[in-house]
């Protein structure tokens, strides 16, 4: 099924990890006491940004990477019933 959501300019869609359930203790953690994942698939990417002198600058991640990401980064949305997160390019910090 494909994604119904394109991003514009620098902007990538990317579906976050699943949250860790059990401690590295072995503990079950409760919804509410579980980290926000860092890092995610890139679901979809925009052409890129414009530079002042008006050529393309594509982006440097690509459909299907992985990637990490800052915490509090992005925008996050709901489409189909699956939670995305939107953010620039400038927000991803690296590629696994």
């Amino acid at each position: 099924m494909a994604l119904k959501i394109k991003p514009l300019a620098d902007r990538v869609v990317v579906e976050p990890a699943e949250a860790e359930e059990v401690s590295a203790g072995g503990i079950i953690l409760p919804d509410t006491a579980q980290e926000k994942p860092q890092q995610g698939k890139v679901v979809a990417v925009g052409p890129g940004k414009v530079s002042d002198a008006g050529t393309l600058i594509e982006s440097a991640v690509k459909k299907g990477d992985t990637v990490l990401y800052g915490k509090y980064s992005g925008t996050e949305v709901t489409i189909d019933g699956t939670e995305y997160s939107i953010m620039r390019e400038s927000d991803i910090l690296a590629v696994l």
